[in-house]
This record gives C-alpha cells, sequence and structure tokens, in this order.
C-alpha cells in the first residue's frame, strides 16, 4: 500500500466531516457498507465528498477495499468516479470519492422529468466508461467490472455518469480481441450474464449483457427485478426481450418518455440494447460499437427536437397533402424524418427536402423546365438512380433554355442554384462541361465552374446565388455551349433538373481551415512534441543539408521538422531539390522541386512524342532558389520519384502545383486537363480531372432584394488558391503510397484543350501533403448523410 500513501487521510478528519457518520449524513447502502455525506477541509478548500464505510457484515472485505484503491488509482476517465482518499484505522476501512450530487441512476428511472435526451447522454456516458475499460491504450490492462447495474452508476450535477463500485472487477491482458478468466459467478440477480452465471467463463462481452440490462431500464423507466413480500422477486429481462421480437415495445415504454422519442432514435436505441442481451456472446457487440450507436441516437433526437422548434407543423402536413404518393406518418417527428429524406411532389417533377437547420430544398426536374418542343430530348433514366423518370439530353443546337419556377423556399435564407446532371465520366473527381448561361434579361454571359460529383453520383455545377424573401420564384436560364467544345459534342451531359439548395456558411468556413496550407508558426507552446516525432525521423535528417542535427535535442528535432529543411542525396552530397516537414498532426510532408519532376524528353504518352526544354531561372522567392519558366508548349510534363520514407503510411496523399502566372494572362485559357497515373504496382492506376491555372469565374450573386445578399461565394474544389508565401497552388491528383517498393514512382501530363500554350509560365514544383476532404455534402436519402 505505500505506494498509495499519498490517497490517506485520517479517520478523524472524516469523522469530522460527517458528523461522526451521522443519520441525516447517511445517503445510500450497498454490498460495501453505508454511504455518507461529508464536507471534507483539503488543500483547495472546503469539498462535498461521499465516504463508503465498509461493513462486513454485507459480505465484502479487505479484498474488495483494496480493489478499489487498486482500480481507481490506475484508472482514470471522465465517466468513472473519482477516488480521492481512504482511510485505514483500526477495523475501518472508508473510501473517499468525488460527489455525485444526484445520486445513482437507479433513483431516477422512474422520474418523468429526467427527458429522453438526458437518458441518452447518461447511457454514452457509460458506454464511454466501459469502453475505457475495456479496450485500455496506455495500460496493459483490461478491466471487466462484473457488476454494472443502475445503482452502480452515479450522476453529478450536470447529470454525467460516472461508473463506480469496483469491487468485484477482474483485470485481464488488454493485447488480446478476447480475454476469458475463470472465477465464481458473482453479480446482482437480473443483471449478471447468463453464461457466466451457468460455467464461471468471464469476458468482457458480460459487462455488455449487465449495460443492456441498464439500457432496457433506463427505456422502460422501470428496474429489472419486481420484489415481493417475503423476499421474492421477479426478473423482468427476459419479458422485455419477448416484447422487442414481437414488435411491442410499446407495451413497456416508460409512458412519460413516449411522446418525448423520435421514432428513429427510439429504433436505434432499442436494437443495440437488445443485441447486448444475446446469449451467444459472441452475437454481442463490443462498447465501441454500442457508443456508436447510441451517439446516432441522441444526434437524431437532438435533430428531431431542433427541427422541432423551428418548423410549423401544419404548413408541414400541407406539403405532404401534395405528395405523389400518400404519406402515413403517426407523429410530427415522423412526418420530420420523411422530409429529411425527401418526397416527390407536383405529380413526380418536383423534389422537396428539408436540411438538419429545417430549411427548404427543392430540385426541379429538368421534364418541368424544358418547353414542349423541347420534349423530344427527354430520354428514360438509365444511369445513376434520379428522383424523376426522365433526363433531358439536348442533341442538335448549342443552345437550350430552362424555365423554373420553385414553390417551397425558405425565406431569408441565401441558395445556391446548381445544375445536377451526369456526365458519364464518374471516375473524374471535377469536370467541367463547357457552357456560358444567363438568368431572365440579363445581358451578360456568365462562364460555367467546376462540376463537383456527389454522394448520390450526379454532378453540380453551381450556376448563381441570391437570398429569398418569399417561397416561389421564377427563372428563366439561357444556356450556350462554348465553340470549339469536342467534348460536349462526343458526350453531352443528361440533364436532372434544377437543385435550389441553402448556402451553409458554417460548413463552407470549416471546408476553407481544413484546407488551409499547414503554415502555422512553430511556438514552444507545444506540450505534445515528445509523442508527434514520427517514424523514421532519424534516417531523414541523415539526408537534411545541415549536419548539426546529431547535437540537437528531441524537442528541437521535433521544432526543426515543423518548420521544415532540405534534404540531399548521402551519396553525392549535393542537393535533390527536395523539403521535408511535418504538419500539426505529425503526417510527413513532401515537395519535389521543379528541376526533380520536369524531363527534357517525353514520357511516353503518344501524343506528347516531341521533345522539350525549359530555361531555367534564379528566384529569390523560391524554396529551391530556381524555377522552370515554359515556352511555347501546349503541355507540361511530368516524372517524379519519392522514397517511401518521406510519405506517411497509410495516407491518402493530394499533389499541388505550386507555379507563378505571367504579368501577361490575357492568352491563358481557364480550363486545363490533368491525367497521372502510378507505377508503384503491376498495373498501371490512371487519374484524370479538369481544373483553372487562373482565378476561375465566381458564382453570379443575384440581387432580387435590396435588403439582403449573401455575403460571399464559395471556393470550389479544381480551382486555384493563393498561398502564403505569394505562390498559387492547385490540386492535379490524388493518390495513396505503398510502401512495400523501394520508390514511388508517378509520371503525368497537364494539357490545354485548346491548343493554347504555358508562354511564361514559372513552376516551382510539386507538394505532397496530406488529402482533406472538400466534400459539399448533397443530400442523398440516407439520415446517416445529415448526422455526419
Amino acid at each position: 500500500m505505500e505506494e498509495f500513501d499519498h490517497l490517506k487521510i485520517q479517520l478523524k478528519d472524516i469523522i469530522s466531516a460527517t458528523d461522526n457518520f451521522a443519520r441525516n449524513k447517511l445517503i445510500g447502502r450497498g454490498g460495501f457498507g453505508s454511504v455518507y455525506k461529508g464536507e471534507l477541509s483539503c488543500r483547495e478548500g472546503q469539498i462535498i465528498v461521499a465516504c463508503k464505510r465498509l461493513d462486513r457484515n454485507f459480505g465484502q472485505g479487505n479484498v474488495e477495499f483494496l480493489k478499489e484503491i487498486l482500480m481507481l488509482s490506475k484508472c482514470k476517465h471522465e465517466n468513472l468516479v473519482s477516488l480521492l482518499y481512504f482511510c485505514i484505522e483500526g477495523d475501518e476501512r472508508i473510501l473517499v470519492y468525488e460527489y455525485a450530487s444526484h445520486g445513482s441512476l437507479d433513483r431516477h428511472l422512474g422520474d418523468a422529468s429526467l427527458t429522453w435526451t438526458q437518458r441518452l447522454k447518461i447511457c454514452i456516458g457509460i458506454a464511454r466508461g466501459l469502453k475505457y475499460l475495456h479496450d485500455p491504450k496506455e495500460t496493459q490492462q483490461r478491466v471487466i467490472h462484473r457488476d454494472i447495474k443502475s445503482s452502480n452508476i452515479l450522476l453529478d450535477e450536470k447529470w454525467a455518469a460516472k461508473v463506480s463500485d469496483f469491487g468485484l472487477s477482474k483485470v485481464g491482458p488488454a493485447n488480446q480481441p478476447r480475454t476469458y478468466l475463470f472465477s465464481n459467478a458473482v453479480g446482482t440477480p437480473g443483471y449478471c450474464d447468463p453464461i457466466y452465471w451457468e460455467t464461471g467463463f468471464l469476458s468482457k462481452e458480460s459487462d455488455v449483457y449487465s449495460f443492456g440490462v441498464v439500457l432496457f431500464e433506463v427505456m422502460c423507466g422501470a428496474l429489472c427485478c419486481e420484489y415481493y413480500d417475503g423476499g421474492q422477486f421477479k426478473v423482468l429481462v427476459h419479458m422485455w426481450q419477448k416484447c422487442f421480437d414481437k414488435n411491442r415495445l410499446d407495451d413497456i415504454i416508460f409512458h412519460g418518455l413516449k411522446e418525448q422519442m423520435d421514432p428513429l432514435s427510439f429504433k436505434t436505441f432499442s436494437t443495440i440494447a437488445y443485441q447486448c442481451l444475446k446469449k451467444a456472446r459472441e452475437e454481442r457487440p463490443t462498447m465501441a460499437k454500442i457508443m456508436q450507436q447510441l451517439e446516432i441516437a441522441l444526434k437524431v433526437q437532438e435533430l428531431f427536437e431542433d427541427l422541432g422548434k423551428s418548423m410549423n407543423f401544419e404548413k408541414m402536413k400541407k406539403i405532404a397533402y401534395r405528395a405523389t404518393y400518400t404519406l402515413t406518418y403517426i407523429s410530427q417527428s415522423h412526418l420530420l424524418l420523411l422530409f429529411l429524406k425527401g418526397i416527390l411532389v407536383d405529380d413526380g417533377k418536383t423534389w422537396f427536402w428539408v436540411n438538419k437547420k429545417g430549411e427548404h430544398c427543392e430540385l426541379i426536374s429538368a421534364e418541368r423546365c424544358i418547353s414542349k418542343y423541347e420534349r423530344l430530348y427527354l430520354e428514360p433514366i438509365t444511369r445513376p438512380v434520379s428522383r424523376f423518370q426522365f433526363l433531358f439530353r439536348h442533341l442538335s443546337t448549342p443552345y437550350w433554355r430552362l424555365t423554373v419556377e420553385t414553390q417551397f423556399l425558405s425565406p431569408h435564407v441565401t441558395y445556391v442554384v446548381n445544375l445536377v446532371y451526369d456526365s458519364g465520366k464518374r471516375d473524374i473527381p471535377n469536370l467541367r462541361i463547357p457552357f456560358k448561361y444567363k438568368w431572365n434579361a440579363t445581358i451578360q454571359y456568365s462562364t460555367s465552374c467546376v462540376g463537383y460529383l456527389g454522394k448520390d453520383g450526379w454532378r453540380r455545377t453551381e450556376l448563381f446565388q441570391f437570398t429569398s424573401t418569399k417561397n416561389d420564384y421564377y427563372f428563366d436560364i439561357e444556356f450556350l455551349r462554348e465553340k470549339k467544345s469536342q467534348q460536349y459534342d462526343q458526350d453531352p451531359p443528361s440533364i436532372e433538373g434544377i437543385e435550389f439548395c441553402p448556402l451553409d456558411l458554417e460548413t463552407d468556413k470549416k471546408l476553407e481551415e481544413k484546407n488551409k496550407v499547414d503554415n502555422q508558426l512553430v511556438t514552444n507552446s507545444d506540450i505534445n512534441w515528445g509523442k508527434k516525432l514520427p517514424n523514421g525521423y532519424s534516417e531523414i535528417l541523415e539526408w537534411s543539408e545541415d549536419t548539426y542535427h546529431s547535437l540537437m535535442t528531441k524537442k528541437e528535432v521535433y521544432f526543426l521538422l515543423r518548420k521544415g529543411l532540405h534534404l540531399k542525396d548521402p551519396q553525392e552530397r549535393s542537393s535533390m531539390g527536395e523539403w521535408f516537414s511535418i504538419n500539426k498532426n505529425s503526417k510527413k510532408c513532401h515537395m519535389l522541386s521543379a528541376r526533380c519532376i520536369l524531363q527534357e524528353e517525353s514520357l511516353g504518352w503518344n501524343f506528347l512524342s516531341r521533345r522539350v526544354s525549359w530555361v531555367w531561372k534564379s528566384l529569390p522567392g523560391s524554396r529551391f532558389g530556381e524555377v522552370a519558366e515554359t515556352c511555347d508548349k501546349n503541355h507540361l510534363a511530368f516524372s517524379l520519384q519519392i522514397k517511401p520514407q518521406l510519405l506517411s503510411p497509410g495516407t491518402i496523399y493530394a499533389c499541388y502545383l505550386v507555379y507563378k502566372l505571367p504579368e501577361n494572362t490575357s492568352m491563358y485559357e481557364n480550363i486545363v486537363a490533368t491525367h497521372f497515373r502510378s507505377r508503384h504496382s503491376l498495373k498501371f492506376s490512371r487519374t484524370e480531372r479538369y481544373i483553372y491555372l487562373l482565378t476561375p469565374p465566381h458564382t453570379p450573386i443575384i440581387e432580387l432584394s435590396t435588403d439582403e445578399r449573401p455575403p460571399r461565394t464559395r471556393k470550389v474544389k479544381g480551382h486555384p488558391k493563393l498561398r502564403k508565401d505569394g505562390w498559387m497552388e492547385i490540386q492535379v491528383w490524388e493518390f495513396q503510397p505503398n510502401d512495400s517498393y523501394t520508390y514511388f514512382e508517378a509520371d503525368g501530363y497537364i494539357k490545354s484543350l485548346n491548343e493554347w500554350n504555358f508562354t511564361g509560365l514559372l513552376v516551382q514544383g510539386m507538394e505532397f501533403r496530406p488529402a482533406k476532404v472538400i466534400f459539399r455534402p448533397c443530400y442523398d436519402g440516407n439520415i446517416s448523410t445529415l448526422l455526419e
């Protein structure tokens, strides 16, 4: 016990804190003994504590007392009760805990004021605590509690759950997928795993079973056992399981909760609770799986509570009345679920849904937008799953028109208007359909932006933005195919419709933050630097141009790598024109100079067979001191080779071309095509995308009201951005290296679409950074898309 001396407290201090264990201080009794509330004086001042006094008449003794100290001194988690002190004097054995002002969970099961949302949060807290015990990261021991029940779950002043009473717990190795221990079966009737009770074989799935019982208690608002006079009792767990099997959970749900529960939240909760009670241990979920499902149930519940406050049920019913097919719903939250998934209205020609803020969205079919003379160009759906029966595919003239009428838009919301279509090239993440467009009586045409591919398989190109002041609007949009667009002639787009989606400024801001280059100032305040040095960093330091790194401390090495360093070939003792650094997440970043990636000879692409040349210039603003200037070429060809030690394994990397435009960019076209293939496996891996080298056209902003207007336009993947060092960069490729090869090799090219050249373009090199997801979600009918 010497290692725990710092937790010892004198008996006189506890007697003073509890008024000598006064009756009015008694707050509970359990298998260990009685629990008293006390006010203890310590260095921090007066604190409220719970003092658990061992009573050997209840069956527990020194073993359970010592085990509690051992467990809680080593296991620290926000969802485990905290042991503050203990006392050993004479026969007295007392444990002093943090005080949980709301007592144990079993006292609140039948309290209608404890809402369904609060109950979900309590269950998630229990699951987090048990997951910590079952799957420890920093210790080599797994803890199996053996006595999970609602009376052993304490609730603090914020109703946060704390797992308590570790006197019966067992310890096993954590470096095994399953831990089986043999012991005399102990626990509480009704909560104890039947397999453990029958065989004596204990596993972490035994705790899962007990937790499943607690989940049912939370849902039913009652303990799992009914007690009768004479000490008789009846376990209700088997009856609860039967009600689930027969789809009769309404018979057992606590009456005070039924009106609060969202149907999907309740279904998710009850399903995972039922799975915990499976007789076969291998069929029971892990605590990680349980926690995930409970968090989904909470998110769904909170989503519907927020939407219920922002949406008018009577208006919802009027929209539902216009559905193409009769909607059957049992509650307001059920109707909200249908709206989140989306419904067809107006004879199946408009798709209506709401987002997680309750804002209305519309997708108006192309069939409804075209004139009667253009209906000859309607074709049945043969490509991605559509909301409608027909697509519009214009084949004859370079001009077409869509007349769009909205009906359900939310007032005072900024909308993005998208053209939704299928280009037939779903393997290309960024693709531009070359057309110009204008709305209503506007004289000037706008140029189309790069279209992004959504999760639903449809491509979207942003047309314009506006802020609504009412529900219904009329737009007459003219489209004009650009000249020399061979791509369009070969495969004209199949248009699904025009989409009106609210502009999500919060998501845009987060996306911009995600895609900022990691050039943060490195300060000595980074307290976790010791855990962030990447694997193999000493070998990388040997390739550094500087030799003083051998005298540096690990902390100095970390900050050097965060800042970045030049690399050299250890054999030739010369610079390789490479730069290495790590980002704030300790992922490796790498940059190759133009000298390393641009070749004098073509790379085997059939249409790039002629010899090319570069003009090399010294430029102080370059990381490598020199840049390559292009001259009279309509393509840029690349070949690159990277050591796998310079990239983080299992990481998807984005490849950025770092460049500067010449002063006179009037001759530059906006759009170019990129093609890359990698040679780190037996098969070639090819990728293709369309990008801009110039600043792309911005989404036009329509001012329909003088009172409101969108604050800014969005940035789209495939558009360049200005770096903090003054250079421009554009993502041209994504790949995942294979660290089983000596080198990772790839080649590729960037080619103009209309035979113009890159004369005067300055290339500094290519930079490889961990890819950051840039996805603007479009709802595909899956509730998990909204929860993300």
